[in-house]
């Protein structure tokens, strides 16, 4: 048992070295006065300077972050309700085809997902920009938030819906004091699994995206077509900060309210 144990820590640990090795890697050389990623040669901060003096890219920092968050609240809301739909099917067969209708969206390779909307978009004469890049990301991250929610709905006992009923409570007051109270948890993490889709997108994203509008993922590729560039590597380390103090924030601000919740009281 111990033998298995050390055996398992040895792998986590290898598997951690090798995904945040590069990411190190870039944070280390993002503070190289060189401009290489060769040779450090001493500390300097011009780099986080130059991302901080260029206007265009603190305005696509801002685009990517708007869309993001647009996008993760209407896909969240659309997500719901679609899981609410899925979850009132009785008949197992029909409930089975749209779990796999909805499935094969997410698993549907990013370049044929992204080619679709280009040719849905210039089908219906929608200029490609701000609201081509919003819709496509609404529409890919929907399947998610489904899959987030859909497990904490199956959950959840029909005998509390059936007390809210005998207990006098409307369907829209069964809706927001019963089921989604149970499902928060479960919306949340569809909200932050859109929310980070979204950041990271870049397949669909670049084929949806038109001239004058661009978003950081495709930004980070253009430049790094060029050459690389140390301001790259810092705007990657600020982002890679950005990720870490959400994922923190979010796991205190959950263990806390679990810790609420064992004690009886409401967040």
């Amino acid at each position: 048992m111990g033998r298995n144990s050390k055996l398992s820590n040895v792998y986590l640990f290898i598997v951690f070295a090798i995904l945040y090795m590069p990411i190190l890697y870039l944070i280390y050389y993002s503070f190289n006065s060189g401009g290489t990623m060769q040779n450090f040669e001493g500390f300097t901060l011009e780099w986080y300077e130059e991302v901080f003096a260029d206007t265009r890219l603190l305005i696509i920092v801002l685009n990517t972050f708007v869309i993001a968050l647009l996008s993760a609240v209407a896909s969240t809301i659309l997500g719901v309700a679609g899981a609410l739909a899925i979850h009132q099917v009785r008949r197992k067969r029909n409930k089975n085809t749209l779990l796999s209708l909805n499935n094969v969206l997410i698993v549907s390779p990013d370049v044929i997902i992204g080619a679709s909307f280009l040719i849905f978009f210039t089908m219906l004469g929608i200029q490609l920009g701000f609201t081509s890049v919003l819709l496509s990301h609404i529409a890919f991250s929907v399947p998610i938030v489904v899959i987030m929610v859909l497990p904490k709905l199956q959950e959840m006992s029909s005998t509390l819906i059936d007390a809210a009923r005998d207990l006098g409570a409307s369907s829209w007051q069964v809706l927001t004091k019963v089921i989604l109270p149970f499902v928060k948890p479960g919306i949340f993490a569809g909200f932050f699994m859109a929310l980070t889709y979204s950041l990271d997108d870049f397949a669909v994203t670049f084929f949806v995206t038109g001239n004058g509008f661009s978003t950081l993922s495709i930004e980070i590729y253009s430049r790094a077509r060029q050459g690389v560039s140390l301001s790259i590597n810092a705007l990657s380390t600020l982002l890679f900060l950005l990720t870490i103090i959400l994922v923190v924030g979010y796991y205190f601000i959950n263990t806390r309210n679990n810790k609420l919740q064992g004690k009886g009281l409401r967040p």
